[in-house]
């Protein structure tokens, strides 16, 4: 048993004594795990886990028996490993957004770690719109010259902690954020329907990502075509 806590002390002696944190990032709809770092729970250590900033204590092994609290949040959500103490919490949504406790007793000093965990939604596929075609020429070109030009709308609703780019092949051309509020966003681009680059529209947030490709060929060929253009989706 001595060997045992000696080793355990050994394992954890950078976290006895001082509080760490640790960030997680997880996915509406999946499950994440918050780990202790046992590999075998140690003797009759007792292990607690609360949440948020009122430490609502959401689950514990104490004396060897779990014991779990009812909350309407975390309704048969909680499972807790008797053997490492490591937490797991099930069909997760914004709610599950905070931070949670780890607390150990370790009977002269406590260990205690923080995971500060942010559930995100799925990202939804980047929508591509013409918004508005344009036509330009010298005074010495043709009207079969002219040079067509489109800018190019990439646009997603109802999104928050989200990143919006343009791609040119793999070069980064333009990005737009938002980290707070739910909100639509568009970016704009502008082509010439004889560039052969390749272009896409990406969002995304840490735990997703969506693309969408464009097929320049969809553009307006000339100027004539686009007299009788109107915006639809690509």
């Amino acid at each position: 048993m001595i060997d045992g806590l000696v080793l355990f002390c050994l394992f954890f002696s950078p976290l006895i004594g001082a509080e760490t944190h640790e960030i997680v990032s997880a996915m509406e709809g999946e499950s994440f795990t918050l780990r202790t770092g046992f590999t075998e729970r140690q003797g009759d250590q007792d292990i607690e886990w609360r949440f948020g900033s009122s430490r609502t204590l959401l689950t514990r092994i104490k004396s060897g028996n779990i014991i779990t609290f009812s909350h309407t949040v975390f309704r048969d959500r909680l499972q807790l490993d008797r053997q490492t103490g490591d937490l797991t919490i099930t069909n997760i949504n914004n709610e599950h957004t905070g931070v949670y406790e780890l607390s150990i007793d370790l009977g002269q000093t406590e260990l205690q770690k923080k995971f500060i965990v942010t559930v995100y939604a799925p990202v939804p596929v980047p929508v591509i719109t013409r918004y508005s075609p344009q036509c330009s020429s010298s005074s010495s070109s043709s009207p079969s010259s002219s040079e067509l030009k489109s800018v190019l709308l990439c646009s997603v609703v109802n999104v928050s902690h989200v990143t919006l780019s343009w791609y040119k092949g793999n070069s980064l051309l333009s990005s737009i954020s938002e980290s707070d509020f739910r909100i639509s966003l568009s970016l704009p681009l502008e082509v010439e329907y004889q560039d052969i680059n390749t272009y896409s529209c990406v969002i995304n947030n840490p735990v997703s990502t969506q693309t969408t490709h464009l097929d320049i060929t969809q553009l307006c060929q000339t100027c004539s075509d686009c007299d009788k253009w109107s915006q639809k989706e690509l």
